[in-house]
């Protein structure tokens, strides 16, 4: 009898030790996963954007961050969030474009993540029927931003790319939109054999513009990004050389 009540002590000792080796690696593992979607953090260039200001009204909602001009000249645009980066970093570079009349649309992601709603645009574009619109995004935005596009082509006057490109999935190529692809000169994170296979899935017309000095964080007001290159010019520059290319490709738009 006591060998058996010996027995089933080390049982229960065992299975007490699993158990706390389970917890354990749930922790951890949830520790890991917190520290990876954990958002980059808009600065206070991006907070102060956010207030409504120089003829432009700015409003939230559960899905998205809209930046209204007071006069419409133009096509408004949907904007998809690079990886991991809170849409409200994006309000200088958006506030720069409505100011020049274009309605800017910034698509809020859940986790922080485009690759979880591709479809974002749709709801937006539903909303604002009587406007015509563009869709992009920075990095993983712009890609996830080309597959809705590549679908929904009927929909959109065009197609922009910040530090991004098209996939299989996301391929242009065969649409009539108008494309723009904007890459800064220091960028370090973009994949540089993924973004020249891109450029086959894109057409013939795109324009590319090379923001010099520039870097892959920058276009979001959010801090440095790991693994990212060294600008050489001013975050506030990037933000205006890069609004200054949309609002020159948009100018042109049939």
């Amino acid at each position: 009898m006591q060998s058996s009540g010996v027995s089933m002590m080390g049982k229960k000792l065992t299975k007490r030790r699993v158990l706390l080796g389970i917890f354990a690696i749930l922790i951890a593992a949830g520790f890991f996963l917190w520290r990876y979607l954990t958002p980059y953090a808009p600065e206070e260039k991006a907070e102060s954007a956010l207030v409504s200001a120089n003829g432009v009204r700015v409003e939230q909602n559960d899905n998205w961050i809209s930046f209204e001009p007071s006069v419409t000249l133009g096509a408004a645009v949907i904007f998809y969030p690079g990886a991991l980066v809170a849409a409200e970093a994006y309000a200088p570079l958006a506030k720069k474009i409505a100011a020049a009349g274009h309605p800017f649309y910034i698509a809020k992601m859940p986790l922080n993540l485009a690759v979880i709603k591709s479809d974002a645009a749709g709801e937006i574009i539903r909303v604002h029927p009587k406007l015509s619109f563009v869709l992009g995004g920075h990095s993983l935005g712009g890609v996830m931003a080309s597959r809705y596009a590549a679908e929904h082509a009927d929909q959109l006057k065009g197609v922009y790319f910040l530090a991004s490109y098209p996939d299989e999935k996301g391929s242009l190529k065969d649409t009539t939109l108008s494309v723009l692809s904007i890459l800064g000169t220091e960028d370090q994170v973009v994949d540089q054999d993924k973004y020249n296979k891109g450029r086959s899935y894109l057409p013939g017309n795109t324009v590319y513009y090379s923001v010099k000095g520039g870097n892959h964080a920058q276009y979001g007001s959010y801090g440095e990004q790991k693994g990212d290159g060294k600008a050489a010019i001013s975050e506030e520059e990037q933000q205006t050389l890069t609004a200054r290319a949309m609002l020159d490709w948009m100018g042109n738009l049939r």
